[in-house]
């Protein structure tokens, strides 16, 4: 079962309340909340897509720009001594921290999945 959906660049989550015997997500990676819900899958679907068209529509008639999810940027607090190791090896193979751990990421699980 994949627990989360894609639709105009936005990616939602899927979830399941038993206590409400519903179905329900958020669009994830931006500020804004936007949120969906279903009694079952094909109105969760549908209700995503409505939600992200409803919130485009919004930011056009208010002159706003959509946020974008997922920039490619984003901040990862590591220990001191793991930061000082990677730095040393990256500068030895003559590439930048963010190369590396880039290039790191690339061949992680998560990354070869998709």
């Amino acid at each position: 079962m994949n627990n989360t959906m894609e639709y105009k660049g936005y990616v939602g989550s899927v979830e399941f309340s038993e206590e409400d015997v519903i179905f329900y997500g958020k669009v994830m990676g931006i500020r804004s909340l936007i949120s969906y819900e279903g009694e079952n899958a094909r109105e969760l679907v549908e209700g995503f897509h409505e939600a992200v068209d409803e919130y485009l529509l919004i930011c056009e008639q208010q002159g706003k720009v959509p946020e974008q999810a997922y920039k490619g940027n984003f901040n990862v607090r590591i220990s001191p001594e793991l930061h000082k190791k990677i730095v040393i090896y990256a500068t030895e193979h003559d590439i930048t921290l963010n190369r590396y751990v880039e290039q790191t990421l690339e061949k992680s699980p998560a990354a070869v999945q998709m």
